[in-house]
């Protein structure tokens, strides 16, 4: 748990409570800290944590504000110092050891977001973070247990216009299916929300107007955001939570607002349109938002939303939509790879196409998601194929999966003369490492 002046871990001791083991841990930290990503930077097996912090503040925080209209508001960013994250290594013994310096992702910044993907296709995790009003950063794997940033380099430093803006949330996913991943980052009004595509030769290209996101988000501010597959057409829409930094931004600009309805864009496959009024009466409503974490909550194969709010209540939103089309949900569980199988990369074939995914909790803003991956499959009633690129390397191969369903798939290990009951339960069409139902083998 991320905090102000220090962080919280807590520790599951399997029996309905928990420990604060922080201090054993090592994992106190200091500063303000905001989103947090766990992920195996060294391939060793084991979950390390990145930990963002924004700037350099303390209480005696300047004025900011028209002091003749009696009203104060928070100073813009650049009136403060950057600062590096907090990265630790899992030492596999319950303690963590701060490394940023020792492998190249100590860059000072002004980090609000974090996401994690294979970028440029050579099997190396990638993390990036969404700054704000400062470049936006990419750390490419060297694959040698160190990291370079090269956001300016890949084209996602800054916008198409060559200016920095106030990155918060952010989304590592492929939204046009061809197998690379792209970011899609949102910020504040004015600035349009930064869509960038992924060349697939280790640069991006900033595609907010061309794909229409421009327009329609030129005077919204965003914060959480996920690129999801709400009606399962194969389509990875993108819904995002809004509401302006400022709950004095009516003064000074009427057009803009404080509290915003979210925002719901509908992937046609050539670019998005806004469906955010026919998506329910939820979409009406005004609200300070600010997190917004993605999840199949009940399990009927159609992704709920949690979002929070600035001073206010959490919203859980179910997912209503209706439609016909199949959908398949996958549980990764990781035995070499670090258990939470973070990192894994899967294909899935379908006779509608191609459709790709990586295993991450990090995304969108201050939040943590479903782990498990969901696709839409569209009309198809089954998946020709499923490839699987675990953490460690290993590649699996399941075949024929039928539709609508949870499936868990446990990380293939060495066969022994008495398998574990995992292995004993494969499916005959599934390939050795295994499948098995969530509510039954």
């Amino acid at each position: 748990m991320t905090a102000y002046g220090g962080n919280r871990l807590y520790h599951n001791n399997g029996d309905g409570t928990f420990t604060d083991v922080t201090e054993k841990a090592g994992l106190a930290g200091g500063g303000w800290s905001t989103s947090a990503a766990w992920v195996d930077l060294d391939g060793d097996g084991l979950l390390d944590l990145i930990v963002l912090r924004y700037l350099q503040w303390d209480f005696g925080d300047v004025w900011c504000g028209e002091r003749k209209e009696g009203y104060r508001s928070y100073c813009h960013p650049d009136q403060f110092q950057p600062v590096p994250p907090l990265v630790y290594h899992n030492d596999g013994n319950g303690h963590f050891t701060e490394v940023s310096k020792k492998i190249g992702l100590a860059k000072a910044g002004k980090g609000l977001g974090i996401a994690i993907a294979d970028f440029n296709g050579d099997g190396q995790i990638n993390v990036f973070v969404a700054n704000d009003s400062v470049p936006e950063f990419l750390y490419q794997n060297k694959g040698n247990g160190t990291f370079e940033e090269v956001g300016l380099l890949a084209g996602v430093g800054a916008d198409g216009d060559g200016h920095v803006y106030a990155g918060m949330g952010v989304d590592f996913f492929d939204y046009d299916n061809d197998g690379l991943p792209d970011l899609v980052i949102s910020n504040l009004a004015y600035q349009k929300y930064a869509l960038y595509r992924n060349n697939g030769d280790g640069t991006f290209g900033y595609t907010t107007e061309s794909s229409g996101l421009g327009e329609m988000t030129r005077l919204h501010s965003g914060w959480g955001l996920r690129l999801m597959d709400y009606d399962n057409d194969a389509w990875k829409a993108l819904l995002v939570v809004q509401a302006h930094v400022l709950d004095t931004v009516e003064l000074a600009y009427p057009q803009l607002h404080y509290r915003e309805p979210m925002l719901l864009l509908r992937n046609t496959g050539h670019g998005f349109v806004d469906v955010s009024k026919s998506a329910g009466a939820v979409f009406h409503e005004a609200w300070a938002s600010r997190g917004m974490a993605i999840g199949d909550l009940d399990n009927d194969g159609q992704m709920d939303t949690v979002v929070t709010t600035n001073g206010g209540p959490a919203h859980i939103l179910h997912n209503k939509t209706e439609s016909h089309f199949h959908w398949l949900g996958l549980h990764l569980i990781g035995h070499k790879s670090n258990r939470d199988a973070i990192g894994a990369a899967v294909k899935l074939v379908t006779n509608q196409g191609i459709q790709y995914a990586t295993v991450s909790t990090a995304v969108s803003y201050l939040s943590s998601s479903d782990k498990r991956l969901h696709f839409g499959l569209g009309q198809e009633r089954k998946a020709q194929k499923l490839e699987i690129r675990w953490p460690s390397g290993l590649v699996q191969i399941l075949q024929d999966i039928v539709a609508d369903q949870m499936l868990r798939v446990d990380e293939p290990v060495e066969r022994a003369p008495n398998p574990p009951p995992h292995l004993q339960r494969l499916s005959s069409k599934a390939a050795v490492g295994g499948s098995c139902r969530e509510n039954g083998p």
